[in-house]
């Protein structure tokens, strides 16, 4: 508790993690809980009248000690848990959950909101004031300040148990990845997997004085097998055991938790005058309604489909006549996949590897930035780490002036949940004439250094690094007023384009030749190296895109319609994969048990906006590839009205303000190999 309460007298006030302890957590969030009231208390019995600096500018300032409190305690919950934080993390959701409902149900505090906001038109306020004016009303609205008391009472019950049961699914997710294992002992059972997968796999086993090699069902351990391992039956055996993360029956089971989440959001949806939650969640997306999203989701799939179907045939084809295979699964998808491109494009992910050094591919994200936006990245060693393998950096302009302070953690162990993500310790804001600057953190999960070789990542961690990276860049670039609207605070499916867009520099001639260097010679890849890369950008797009979309539909099935009847989550999904189903069906596997997107990640109603981002950044790109991919101007200008505005202004508005006009689809049809 001493820690907390005061600013931070570390290095750029940076969270001082090795004071932290885990005792400090509790009664460090019911200080800074009561501080949080303390502030709306200041706001509702102001004497004076509502004015936009005494309550709008007043309210979105509040409770910051608890936001940057927060930050650290939730960050470390998913990148570095421990049954204690899981434990803490219960006791507080609850707790969040009851001061978000105390805000945004306070009815002294809503006609204050209220008063101002209906002097919107007489008020002589910026674009980002009008904004903020505007987003805080519909938030008070959206949330229930015009319900009755009864109706208040039963969101709050509903978002508190929403709270804790989003909490226990991830715990569940996170329990069951650590609790399998895959110990194989002889030779021929990993047969085909490359040096470095081995390597891994064996100091795994090492670790736990075990012979031979673990395999688990992290993903840079499980990536490979499923990729290279010619032993079917354990390719199936790994991949039963993935499909069926927290759809068996033991204590870690979700199917509950699934069926309650989406009943609960669709129940607090009808009291607040929604048809569904995804009516109630989409009305402040771009995308605006289900119905919208449908029919992208549907169009795009129409498109995709008769590719994806060729795809599969030819896979099949292909792994019939490699191996006398009748019938593809999915335990052969990427095994196959992987066979098929080396074949045709002579490409091999392990021929690639060594030019990918993990430290070379992030100098060379540091050196895209550099070039694009003149950004400087010097690593530091005096900002305190939560894991000795984090690394932190200190970034600055041209000017030398101070930006941000970026941190990396890139290796997956117990306690970090997989994937890969952006976060942020600390938004940028302007508070009294002072620009406070962000801290930013990417996560991901690639593969450790060994005794004998570093990190080297596959083609597709090195998109995933940038795409992380781009991400990061919205983070560090924002230079707003307020917190709620600075940086990553945007319309769900606007947050992607950043991310998505910086992708496409992977697949660049400038840009590789910047950072893809053989770990051992130094040697540039080879510009033949880089054309298969450019070559093999759409194989098999068809059914990389079907599959996407698949997600998305079974988002918007648990969202966008009345889940109070669905009793059976498996014959549920089935129904929602119908259209888009390309392997045959395991019975012992689903997905939404494991669906941490959209039942603990935020995306519910919106996983669709990586699709739809992608629409945003093809285009985009587009309009850097025909002035240059390094283009000065045209990376200002997306800077300026995308990268620095975070939510100040509607997404399209900043968008066309960047590019000259909407996007359409056909720069991604285009890239995807699906329009001629």
């Amino acid at each position: 508790m001493a820690i907390f309460g005061k600013a931070f007298t570390t290095k750029h006030g940076t969270a001082p993690f090795s004071q932290i302890k885990i005792t400090d957590y509790k009664p460090a969030f019911d200080w800074a809980i009561s501080q949080a009231k303390s502030d709306i208390d200041v706001i509702t019995t102001n004497p004076a009248s509502p004015t936009f600096e005494n309550t709008i500018e007043a309210l979105a300032f509040s409770g910051m000690d608890l936001d940057v409190l927060a930050s650290i305690f939730f960050n470390l919950n998913a990148a570095e848990t421990n049954d204690e934080m899981q434990q803490i993390a219960q006791e507080i959701a609850p707790l969040l959950a009851e001061l978000g409902n105390d805000i945004l149900l306070n009815e002294a505090l809503f006609l204050r909101v209220k008063a101002v906001y209906e002097q919107l038109n007489q008020l002589k306020l910026t674009t980002e004031q009008q904004t903020l004016l505007t987003k805080n009303y519909k938030n008070f609205v959206r949330n229930g300040a015009l319900l009755s008391e009864e109706q208040k009472n039963r969101v709050r019950a509903i978002d508190a148990e929403l709270a804790t049961t989003s909490l226990k699914f991830g715990e569940n997710v996170l329990a069951e990845t650590h609790n399998y294992q895959l110990h194989l002992t002889q030779e021929d059972e990993v047969k085909g997997l490359p040096e470095g997968a081995m390597e891994e796999a064996h100091a795994l086993a090492q670790q736990e004085n075990k012979e031979g090699w673990i395999f688990t069902l992290d993903y840079p351990s499980y990536i490979p097998f499923m990729t290279y391992a010619e032993n079917r039956a354990l390719r199936k055996e790994l991949a039963l055991a993935a499909g069926a993360k927290a759809f068996k029956s033991n204590e870690y089971n979700n199917e509950k938790h699934v069926l309650n989440l989406a009943k609960l959001r669709h129940e607090r949806a009808n009291i607040l005058g929604y048809a569904t939650h995804a009516d109630f969640v989409l009305e402040e997306r771009m995308a605006q309604s289900p119905t919208k999203v449908n029919a992208f989701l549907h169009d795009l799939l129409v498109k995709a489909k008769p590719a994806a179907e060729k795809e599969f045939e030819a896979l099949t084809a292909f792994a019939k006549q490699l191996d006398g295979i009748d019938h593809l699964e999915k335990w052969d998808g990427s095994y196959y996949a992987e066979k098929l491109k080396q074949e045709r494009f002579n490409l091999d992910d392990e021929i690639l590897k060594p030019y990918f050094q993990l430290e070379n591919v992030l100098d060379g994200a540091f050196q895209v930035a550099n070039k694009l936006y003149g950004l400087i990245f010097v690593e530091v060693f005096d900002i305190e780490k939560y894991h000795e393998e984090v690394r932190t950096f200190e970034v600055r302009n041209e000017k030398e002036e101070f930006i941000a302070v970026f941190y990396t953690d890139f290796f997956p162990r117990k306690g970090k949940r997989n994937g890969a993500w952006m976060t942020s310790f600390k938004n940028q804001y302007t508070r009294n004439g002072v620009n406070e600057r962000p801290h930013i953190s990417i996560v991901c999960n690639f593969t450790k250094p060994t005794a004998t070789k570093p990190s080297l990542l596959t083609f597709n961690e090195v998109t995933t690094l940038f795409h992380e990276f781009g991400h990061a860049l919205h983070g560090m670039l924002a230079n707003t007023t307020y917190p709620s609207l600075s940086g990553t605070n945007v319309y769900w499916d606007f947050v992607e384009l950043p991310s998505q867009i910086l992708e496409n520099w992977c697949y660049e001639k400038e840009t590789l030749a910047l950072f893809a260097k053989h770990y051992q010679t130094g040697e540039v890849i080879p510009m033949e190296f880089v054309e298969k890369i450019k070559e093999s950008a759409s194989f098999l797009e068809g059914m990389a895109t079907v599959r996407q979309l698949s997600f998305g539909l079974l988002d918007m099935g648990w969202h966008g319609q009345d889940p109070t009847k669905i009793v059976n989550l498996k014959a549920f999904e089935l129904e929602q994969f119908n259209s888009t189903q390309q392997y045959p069906d395991v019975a012992e596997n689903a997905m939404s048990t494991s669906f941490s997107h959209i039942f603990q990640g935020g995306y519910s109603s919106g996983y669709y906006s990586y699709k739809w981002a992608e629409v945003l950044d093809a285009d985009a790109f587009a309009y850097f590839k025909e002035k240059g991919i390094f283009n000065k101007e045209v990376a200002t200008a997306f800077k300026d009205y995308v990268l620095s505005q975070g939510g100040t202004d509607h997404p399209m508005t900043l968008y066309k303000k960047f590019r000259g006009q909407e996007p359409t689809p056909e720069a991604l049809l285009k890239r995807a190999g699906l329009l001629a």
